[in-house]
């Protein structure tokens, strides 16, 4: 039997959305925070947090839909589907490790890395990339301020990190997008998705869906408005840099992740696979997505 969500004073259906306060989710979430637009029969309520802890909660179950990590999503899959809408994929670019001037990738490699958790898709990324390594887990914001303080030899950033790091005369040891699209012949690298909980039903989980896909589409028409409220969560970044963010991540494959996203994303989890990050039982072919065309 589908859960049955609590309702407001209305009637509707209360859902609860968790996304991480970044210009990207601000800027897909828009619409849907501000009532841009009629969703007849729901209330959406949105939960602000960062991607590891969203990847937990969602372990947990708590939230209706979230944003969570590609690598997470094998070990929530029995409780939520991903959606087709709310991509994040890094085309050609994607979290790099950084450091200071002068440390080679050797250095780095011998030292603790900072990551930003172990459920990122950053982190299988780079466990991928260089195999095993030394690490500790450190917030995503914190990380380029523990590089320059010298309590880290290198760290591995995402989100706006991946543009400012040059402010701070950093140098790039790998960046992961360009890495995985020469390893798989030009395919996007696969950081986030949306995923929606099982248990509310088929028809409320392709509503929440579509819902979602309109929100998008809605900031993508009306960029500038959009923009600015995402400005709000890009700890202190100017303009252009946050446009130029936000554009990264959010684009034509945030609203259908089209087929080579799709196969990307199988790709990047049976890779985890081969390195022990991910469930050898999860059936990565078998992975569906709501709101997908027939393929």
């Amino acid at each position: 039997m589908d859960t049955k969500l609590p309702e407001d004073e209305e009637g509707k259906k209360i859902v609860r959305i968790g996304h991480s306060p970044d210009p990207d989710d601000a800027f897909m979430f828009h619409a849907m925070t501000t009532n841009a637009f009629a969703t007849p029969g729901y209330n959406f309520v949105h939960e602000l947090q960062d991607i590891e802890t969203l990847n937990h909660r969602a372990m947990r179950k708590e939230l209706e839909v979230s944003a969570v990590s590609i690598h997470a999503f094998p070990d929530i899959a029995e409780d939520y589907a991903l959606m087709n809408c709310g991509a994040s994929m890094g085309e050609g670019y994607g979290p790099m490790v950084v450091a200071k001037n002068g440390i080679t990738e050797e250095v780095a490699k011998s030292n603790p890395i900072a990551v930003p958790g172990l459920k990122t898709s950053a982190y299988m990324g780079i466990r991928l990339c260089w195999g095993d390594l030394v690490y500790e887990v450190v917030p995503f914001d914190e990380i380029i301020p523990r590089i320059l303080d010298g309590t880290y030899v290198s760290g591995l950033i995402i989100h706006e990190g991946q543009l400012t790091y040059a402010e701070h005369d950093l140098d790039v040891l790998v960046n992961l997008g360009v890495w995985w699209n020469d390893k798989t012949g030009g395919l996007p690298m696969p950081l986030g998705g949306n995923v929606v909980r099982r248990d509310l039903g088929q028809d409320v989980m392709e509503d929440v869906t579509l819902y979602t896909k309109m929100s998008i589409e809605h900031s993508i028409a009306n960029p500038d408005v959009a923009l600015e409220f995402a400005k709000k969560w890009g700890r202190g970044i100017d303009d252009d840099t946050n446009r130029e963010f936000v554009t990264m991540y959010v684009n034509d494959r945030t609203i259908d992740y089209k087929p080579e996203g799709r196969e990307s994303i199988r790709l990047f989890l049976k890779e985890g696979q081969k390195i022990g990050l991910i469930d050898p039982n999860f059936d990565v072919d078998g992975l569906q997505f709501i709101g997908a065309p027939a393929e």
